[in-house]
């Protein structure tokens, strides 16, 4: 029987944990490490990076941390793969190259190209970056051509899984069920310690102030065990995993350049103590297209964030609005959007608990009517506005924002190419079919709880939830704990329900999507985050809370449940 591959991950976004790479490296036996780097907002970012030196566009934290663990990679047989390259993967190769021949350590470097469409149309006013999401099958190639260390640009989160497991166990580009498997891995992996009781609802179950990496051995049939390195900090459940499985996705169907995986047959059963096996995940060719990431400088925004204290709450806020539309008529931005926090509490024993915030955004194109103009206005009420007037801080200058969008390219468009470490470049091939994505049926609920005696009590007694951004949608992920538990929630948590809940949602689409293999729910709502993280149009711009924000809510719950 071939031996599991085990993948490990070290990085979930360009910022994670810096000693990450060493602790996996060192914490127990791996066969591949990969790191994930890139988010839509990391694009823009870097797209402003590139634009201020051609020779930049990637994420140079990964190649600080090679300065330390690249010897030990080498010595350790560990391949290592990363979709750090962003803009510019060739150059983070040839500075891994040269970081190597510094460091006296034989290094076989590999990078995929093809995803950078910037240059191949007009994309419209502002456009900064247009990544095409590639597969996996280009970093398969580098390995297969030799590689010790495989740079990509943007590639899909799992492809950093799916690759190396296609390459190891000589998958063809049409096992479909074998490449899902892949697939579903890789995602629980991608957000790095998410997968180990970072961020989980019921975080009080574990120890999670310094939770390990996860990693996962891989079969040959594509099936998998999560789990950590020994000793290692947080934990790997059913739950953590489910919570994982459940970001940012939506309905049953998960669309890839690989393969589009089926959630709904995703099983999830416990391997031993911080070990959960996932098996019998089916596939089906991917759509025809691959989806491509615009991002833009949207305009400009500013921010003032007034502080309300004691009595009279409300007319003090109606008052600094008036005053502030009345000073910015002559040359009123684009959008103005005022929100009241009443983060007050009566009779506080400390001012700060006697403080609501009142926040100002204002945008538009011209950062001078949202720059002095917006900010000088602020300033003026000072001594002429409600009693108690101050600022949680100084308004300054107007700032750039960005927007990011989601669009359609056909496959066979993309010249998806493998660069091999001796120079030989690979073309690679779409996928060798395609299936037009299309709706699943909804799945058959349990039979509901007998009705008994309920009380009223907040949704997270009894359901887990996680929640993320896709573009300006958010998706929310909520599943239950246990059968009963799961029975109740899925004839109580409707979309009507859910807006009753979440009046922010109100006037938006709401999609529910049911998986009772995972006993979850998936809600996506589309436009809650506006014009996406980038523009910061809402209070939790990538929609991290908006789970616990359910959570928190209050229902009838049925109380052989709490």
């Amino acid at each position: 029987m071939t031996a599991p591959l085990r993948i490990g991950n070290a990085s979930g976004f360009y910022g994670d944990r810096f000693d990450a790479v060493h602790e996996m490296l060192t914490g127990g036996p791996l066969d591949v490490l990969t790191g994930d780097y890139l988010a839509e907002l990391t694009m823009l970012i870097l797209g402003r990076d590139r634009m201020k030196d051609p020779g930049r566009g990637y994420a140079t934290t990964f190649l600080r941390q090679l300065e330390n663990t690249l010897g030990l990679a080498v010595q350790r047989g560990v391949r290592l793969v990363t979709n750090a390259g962003g803009l510019n993967p060739a150059a983070l190769a040839d500075d891994i190259r040269a970081l190597a021949d510094k460091l006296g350590i034989a290094v076989r470097v590999g990078h995929v190209e093809g995803d950078d469409l910037l240059a191949t149309r007009d994309w419209g006013p502002g456009v900064l970056t247009a990544n095409a999401y590639l597969g996996g099958a280009g970093i398969a190639a580098c390995l297969r051509g030799g590689a010790d260390v495989v740079v990509t640009g943007r590639v899909t989160d799992a492809a950093l899984v799916t690759g190396p497991a296609a390459a190891h166990f000589g998958w063809a580009a049409d096992d479909w069920d074998a490449l899902a498997g892949a697939v579903v891995a890789g995602h629980v992996l991608e957000c790095g310690t998410q997968a180990t009781g970072g961020n989980y609802a019921f975080f009080t179950d574990h120890d999670i102030r310094r939770p390990g990496f996860p990693l996962a051995e891989i079969a040959a049939d594509g099936s998998s065990v999560i789990t950590k390195h020994p000793g290692t900090g947080g934990a790997v459940t059913t739950g953590t995993v489910t919570a994982q499985l459940l970001y940012e996705t939506a309905g049953a169907r998960y669309a890839g350049p690989d393969v589009t995986a089926r959630l709904d047959s995703v099983r999830l059963t416990p391997d031993g103590p911080d070990r959960v096996r996932i098996d019998g995940v089916r596939g089906e060719a991917p759509p025809p297209t691959l989806k491509t990431g615009l991002t833009r400088l949207g305009g400009h925004r500013n921010e003032v964030v007034f502080v309300l204290t004691g009595l009279d709450i409300e007319a003090k806020a109606a008052l600094v609005q008036s005053q502030l539309d009345a000073a910015l008529a002559r040359r009123r931005p684009a959008e103005v959007r005022w929100t009241l926090a009443r983060t007050d509490h009566p009779d506080a024993a400390g001012q700060e608990e006697a403080s609501a915030l009142l926040r100002l955004v204002v945008r538009d194109r011209d950062p001078d009517t949202v720059g002095r103009a917006v900010s000088a206005a602020a300033v003026e009420l000072a001594l002429a506005s409600y009693p108690g007037f101050h600022v949680t801080a100084p308004p300054g200058k107007a700032s750039p924002y960005g927007v990011f969008e989601a669009v359609a390219t056909p496959a066979d468009a993309v010249t998806h190419t493998a660069v091999l470490p001796d120079g030989t470049r690979t073309a690679i091939p779409p996928a060798p079919g395609h299936q037009a994505l299309a709706p699943v049926g909804e799945p058959d609920l349990p039979p509901p709880l007998p009705s008994g005696p309920t009380r009223r009590a907040p949704l997270g007694a009894v359901a887990g939830a996680r929640s993320g951004d896709k573009g300006g949608s958010a998706n929310i992920g909520v599943w239950a704990r246990t059968e009963d538990a799961w029975r109740w929630l899925a004839h109580t948590l409707t979309t009507e329900r859910l807006r009753a809940l979440l009046p922010e949602t109100d006037g938006l689409p709401v999609t529910r999507h049911t998986l009772p293999n995972l006993r979850a729910l998936n809600f996506t709502v589309d436009g809650l985050l506006g014009e996406g993280v980038a523009a910061q149009a809402r209070f939790d711009p990538q929609a991290k809370a908006v789970g616990e924000w359910l959570r928190s809510r209050h229902l009838d719950i049925p109380e052989v449940l709490l």
